[in-house]
């Protein structure tokens, strides 16, 4: 399990950098104005907390128990999509009262649900699997079970398909965040909301 601190950086550097992109040329042009600073902290604490909400049980264990268990909520594992649904309907909840509009309260879902499902990844790259399908399917599956396989061990085209299925995967949490960016004003240059 990578810590917090990385969650973060991978959510920072990875997840959002089409929003530093587009913040960094709209400082550059003076284009920011008080309002869309607001709106861009935000999205960085929306993303911030997103990216380490599955390790939310560890702050309970610890200051219940002593200890950084962090995988369960009860019988809930928070390393699933199921849990994941829950920060995307929070965070949807969040957006829909901070703006009044259903299409930008689900882009701040999807994207803290990016963040979320980031965390998730380099989980399972690190751990080598999560019950991800909770709780249609109770078992750890790994998305990047032959990251450390020699491709002698297995069959040429199943470690192929397999390596692209990894990558894709890790795009598609990219360009879930792209999409919500985008619609939050942030593609490669930045459109105020009004």
């Amino acid at each position: 399990m990578p810590y917090p601190a990385f969650h973060l950086a991978f959510f920072m550097f990875c997840i959002s950098l089409v929003g530093i992109f587009a913040i960094a040329g709209s400082g550059f042009r003076r284009e920011i104005r008080f309002k869309d600073v607001k709106h861009l902290s935000l999205l960085f604490v929306v993303g911030s907390v997103g990216s380490v909400f599955p390790d939310v049980p560890a702050v309970w264990n610890y200051i219940l128990y002593g200890n950084l268990h962090h995988t369960m909520i009860g019988t809930v594992p928070t390393h699933s999509l199921f849990f994941g649904l829950v920060a995307f309907i929070l965070t949807l909840a969040l957006g829909y009262l901070i703006y009044r509009n259903i299409s930008k309260a689900s882009s701040l879902g999807i994207f803290a649900e990016a963040a979320f499902l980031s965390h998730l990844l380099l989980d399972d790259i690190a751990d080598g699997g999560l019950t991800y399908l909770y709780p249609v399917y109770n078992e750890p599956l790994s998305i990047f079970v032959f990251m450390n396989v020699k491709l002698s061990g297995v069959n040429f085209f199943y470690y192929n398909f397999a390596c692209f299925v990894s990558v894709f995967f890790i795009f598609c949490v990219m360009f879930m965040a792209l999409l919500a960016l985008k619609d939050l004003g942030f593609g490669f240059k930045y459109e105020p909301l009004d």
